[in-house]
């Protein structure tokens, strides 16, 4: 048998969806169904990263003679009944569609900052033989939650950072102040890609190669996040403990130019940046033609920063930009342990309070950046709001006694900017233009953004 894709638009799905062309109502030609945040840990949410599935899953032809065979075979053998899989659905779409999803999709632009409990994206079949496909795509389409919630947060985070730029320091210099670090951290190859692309939105600091490659095959963006050398605690620790400051001046003679960064805490911080970086090696970092970044990577971050500043400036000395402190532009830090949003805010705030400005240091993220967040830290969620039966459109919604918060929207749906302001509205009830834009229609992608697009969308103003 030909080998088949383990990426079957056909078994990308929740198996009880599988057996839902049973269920519709007699007569179900159309349903339209739609993608929201209904709330949660942020008051926005940054739409991003339905380019990126439509490209890789949607686009083409993606049913084919051999994946019916299989899945026939691999349900009837899953379920135990071999009556469950709609064959005969499957056959149609590839016979009448080559194979092509009849189904068309609406949405915001991709990096447009959305109040929540907004309609981000509708889907709909073109097909009124194949109700049952629309929501057959829920699952991979609610993926979407993944590279919405890391833009949104990432975004968040970036509010902060520019906040105390903003008071002590070079708004200018945002770009760089958040590293991803999150390649080992995350769940799979694919998803340090698309957490990492979704970073890139607002930061341009990483060292997560993967971000850049879908960035660049599916958002045609040539590299959209730079990086430095940097040693990790191997290249420091396999000198020895007495060939500490030996493995520090090998850093200053491998990369005599530019920016590089040390992890300087495999032993003692303190004693590295009074005795060996602001005494031993004063000279040869004040000689340098470039910036030294120097790494904590263990104890109480807002603490350790505070204190690693404050030996740094009695050695390598300051000058004061807006009344703070900024160190000799020899010498930085950046702090890649322990870093989420409110870790971000406590460090800065500690720095701030010391009298120290947000310019003498970065961040970088990994598993608070692109892990600690699941579908319901901003309740993601993907209903049907309208069916059309015989000809006839009715509203549908979910409406639990238990929980009015999972109340969901009704009708066929758009998005609506009014004074400014974007409101989600029945199609019926406004003339004002859909914010949602045709983005795919049976089988073809119909409108594409590149990436400096979408990070102009989402810019903080």
């Amino acid at each position: 048998m030909k080998k088949i894709t383990f990426e079957s638009i056909i078994r990308m799905t929740d198996s009880y969806k599988v057996t839902h062309w049973r269920q519709l109502p007699k007569g179900t030609e159309h349903i339209f169904s739609f993608f929201e945040s209904r709330g949660g840990r942020y008051d926005n949410v940054v739409f991003f990263g339905l380019q990126y599935f439509l490209k890789r899953y949607f686009e083409g032809q993606v049913v084919t003679e051999e994946d019916i065979e299989y899945a026939k075979e691999y349900f009837a053998l899953h379920f135990g009944d071999p009556t469950l899989f709609n064959e005969e659905g499957w056959r149609y779409i590839l016979k009448e569609h080559g194979g092509h999803l009849p189904v068309e999709i609406y949405a915001v632009p991709e990096g447009t900052s959305i109040p929540t409990s907004n309609v981000l994206m509708t889907v709909v079949n073109t097909d009124k033989k194949v109700p049952w496909l629309t929501n057959y795509l829920e699952t991979i389409l609610s993926q979407i939650w993944y590279p919405s919630t890391v833009a949104t947060q990432s975004r968040e985070m970036k509010k902060t950072i520019l906040s105390y730029l903003d008071e002590t320091g070079d708004p200018n210099s945002i770009d760089f102040k958040l590293h991803d670090f999150g390649y080992r951290g995350s769940t799979s190859v694919e998803s340090a890609g698309i957490g990492a692309a979704e970073h890139h939105v607002n930061f341009k600091g990483t060292d997560t190669l993967r971000g850049i490659d879908v960035a660049r095959e599916y958002y045609g963006e040539k590299m959209a996040g730079r990086s430095i050398p940097a040693a990790e605690h191997c290249t420091i620790t396999s000198w020895g403990r007495e060939n500490e400051a030996s493995a520090y001046r090998n850093m200053l003679l491998q990369f005599p130019k530019g920016l590089v960064a040390v992890v300087s805490d495999s032993y003692d911080i303190y004693n590295a940046c009074e005795n060996i970086w602001g005494g031993e090696l004063r000279e040869e970092v004040m000689k340098r033609d470039g910036t030294l970044i120097i790494r904590p990577d263990s104890g109480n971050p807002p603490e350790v920063v505070v204190k690693v500043l404050n030996i740094l400036g009695s050695k390598f000395g300051y000058s004061y930009v807006k009344g703070y402190k900024v160190l000799d532009p020899h010498v930085r830090i950046i702090q890649g342990d322990g870093i989420d949003h409110g870790m971000i805010k406590e460090i800065l705030e500690a720095v701030k309070r010391e009298g120290w400005s947000t310019d003498n240091l970065a961040k970088g993220s990994g598993g608070g950046l692109l892990q600690k967040v699941d579908r319901d830290t901003q309740k993601f969620a993907f209903k049907c709001s309208a069916a059309c039966i015989d000809g006839l459109w009715h509203d549908v919604m979910k409406d639990p006694v238990t929980d009015p918060g999972k109340r969901s929207k009704a009708g066929r749906l758009k998005l609506i900017k009014e004074s400014g302001s974007y409101r989600t509205v029945r199609e019926e009830d406004s003339d004002l233009p859909n914010e949602l834009v045709p983005v795919f229609r049976n089988g073809k992608i119909l409108k594409e953004y590149s990436f400096d697009e979408i990070r102009k969308r989402a810019q903080i103003q």
